[in-house]
C-alpha cells in the first residue's frame, strides 16, 4: 500500500489554506499525489462560508481581532460559516470511501473518535436535522457530521467535497475560542471547555495523537513531506 502523505503544521492565511485543500484534491483525482493528511492554523483569524453559504451579516467585512481585519473565505465545501480563531483544522484528502456521504463521514470520522478517546476526550456524533440552515454559524447545531463531547459541546465541525472517487473532508476542531468574540461574530454565546490535558503546547500533543489514530484507522504508514517550492508555485497559479 502506498504511504499516505503527512504534510507538517501550516500556519496562513484561510484563502491560502482553501486552496492548498483544493490542490491536493485536484492533484490526488488525477493521480499525481497519494492520499494526505494535514493539520493547519488561521493566520489572520478567519471566517470561512461553505461553499453555497451566499448571506451573511454585513458587519462580518469590518470585524476586527488582534487589530487585524478578520478574513472572509469560501470553502470548497458545504456547511455554514466557521469562526477559525482558536481552532486547529484537519484536512484529508483521499479514495476508496462509501459513496454514501454519512457513511463516508463516519469511515473518515473514526480517527478523530479514536484520537481524542486517546487523549481522554470522549465524543459522540451529533443528532441534528436539517434545521442547520436557519443558523449562520456552523457551531451553532451539531449534525450527524460532526463530533460533540458528553457536555453537547461541538468540538469538531466537518465537511466535504466529493470529485470523482476522490474526497476532501476537512474540520475545525474547536480549542480555545475567544468567547467574547465569538458571541460579537454570531450574536450568541458560547461555553468554555476544559481538556484533561495540559493547555500549552496542546496541538503538537493533537496532532501526533490523531496521526497515530489515522495510522492505525486507515492502516497506513506516513511520509512526512512539506510542500516543495515547486507546489507552491502551483497552488498559487491556481489560488
Amino acid at each position: 500500500m502506498t504511504p499516505w502523505r503527512l504534510i507538517p503544521l501550516l500556519n496562513a492565511p484561510g484563502s491560502v489554506q482553501m486552496a492548498i485543500d483544493r490542490w491536493l484534491l485536484q492533484q490526488h483525482r488525477q493521480g499525481k499525489q497519494p492520499p494526505t493528511l494535514r493539520f493547519y492554523t488561521w493566520e489572520p483569524a478567519a471566517i470561512s462560508l461553505g461553499y453555497h453559504q451566499r448571506r451573511y451579516p454585513d458587519f462580518w467585512e469590518n470585524l476586527t481581532w488582534e487589530d487585524k481585519k478578520l478574513e472572509i473565505v469560501r470553502r470548497p465545501t458545504g456547511g455554514r460559516a466557521v469562526l477559525h480563531q482558536g481552532d486547529l483544522t484537519y484536512a484529508i484528502i483521499a479514495s476508496g470511501f462509501s459513496k454514501t456521504k454519512t457513511l463516508a463521514y463516519e469511515q473518515i470520522c473514526t480517527f478523530l473518535l479514536q484520537g481524542w478517546r486517546s487523549l481522554g476526550v470522549e465524543l459522540h456524533y451529533g443528532t441534528s436535522g436539517r434545521g442547520y440552515i436557519r443558523h449562520p454559524s456552523c457551531f451553532s447545531t451539531a449534525t450527524a457530521a460532526d463530533l460533540v463531547t458528553k457536555e453537547s459541546y461541538k468540538l469538531i465541525g466537518s465537511a466535504q467535497l466529493r470529485q470523482g472517487t476522490a474526497l476532501l473532508q476537512h474540520g475545525s476542531m474547536r480549542l480555545s475560542p475567544n468567547l467574547e468574540l465569538f458571541e460579537r461574530v454570531f450574536g450568541e454565546p458560547i461555553q468554555a471547555v476544559r481538556f484533561p490535558f495540559p493547555q500549552k503546547d496542546a496541538i503538537p500533543l493533537i496532532i501526533e495523537t490523531l496521526t497515530q489514530a489515522a495510522r492505525h484507522c486507515f492502516a497506513t504508514e506516513f511520509t512526512t513531506q512539506p510542500l516543495s517550492e515547486a507546489e507552491w508555485e502551483e497552488i498559487r497559479e491556481n489560488q
